[in-house]
C-alpha cells in the first residue's frame, strides 16, 4: 500500500494509491513499508525540508485522519537539533503533540532548516475523524541516507 502527496492534497488524508515504480521516482513522497508490529514509512525528498514535509504527510495519511472543512489553524514552532535523525523525530513528535492535545492535523507546511534550528509554520484544521492512532515516533533503525533522488529515510511509528 502506498500513499503519496505529489499533487494537491485535499482535506481527506489516507487516499490510497497502488505502488508503481514511476511513483517511487517522484522527487518527493512516501510509501508504507510492511512492518511486523508497528507502522513504517519510507520517505524521500530532494532536501531536508521536503523530507520533513513528506514524513508529516505520510504520518497523517497512516492515521487516516479527516480534517474539518472551512477551519484553518496555524501553528509556528522552532526545533533545535544536532542531526537530521533527531530533527525528524522531534518534528513529527511535535505534530503528534498537536494531534493529541488540540486534536489538530496539518496539510500545509513551510519549513526552513538552518544550521542548528528548524523553523516551522504549519497550517491545517481540527481533526474530524481519525481511524488509527500513532503513539510515538521511534529512533528504531532511523538513518537518513543520500540517494540518487536526494535523501531518504525509513521511519517506524509505535502504534
Amino acid at each position: 500500500m502506498v500513499f503519496n502527496s505529489s499533487g494537491p492534497f485535499d482535506r481527506f488524508w489516507g487516499k490510497k494509491i497502488r505502488y508503481t515504480e514511476k511513483r517511487m521516482n517522484t522527487s518527493a513522497g512516501y510509501c508504507e513499508i510492511e512492518h511486523t508490529a508497528d507502522w513504517e514509512l519510507q520517505v524521500w525528498g530532494p532536501d531536508l525540508p521536503s523530507l520533513l514535509e513528506q514524513a508529516a504527510r505520510g504520518m497523517v495519511a497512516l492515521s487516516q485522519a479527516r480534517l474539518e472543512n472551512g477551519t484553518e489553524v496555524v501553528r509556528e514552532f522552532e526545533i533545535p537539533y544536532i542531526d537530521a535523525e533527531s530533527l525528524i523525530v522531534d518534528f513529527l513528535s511535535e505534530l503528534l503533540y498537536y494531534a493529541e492535545s488540540e486534536a489538530l492535523a496539518f496539510d500545509g507546511y513551510q519549513i526552513q532548516v538552518e544550521e542548528a534550528t528548524c523553523k516551522c509554520r504549519v497550517s491545517g484544521a481540527p481533526i474530524k475523524e481519525q481511524a488509527k492512532e500513532i503513539k510515538a515516533v521511534t529512533f528504531h533503525q532511523l538513518k537518513v541516507r543520500e540517494t540518487d533522488r536526494g535523501i531518504e529515510v525509513n521511519i517506524v511509528f509505535d502504534v
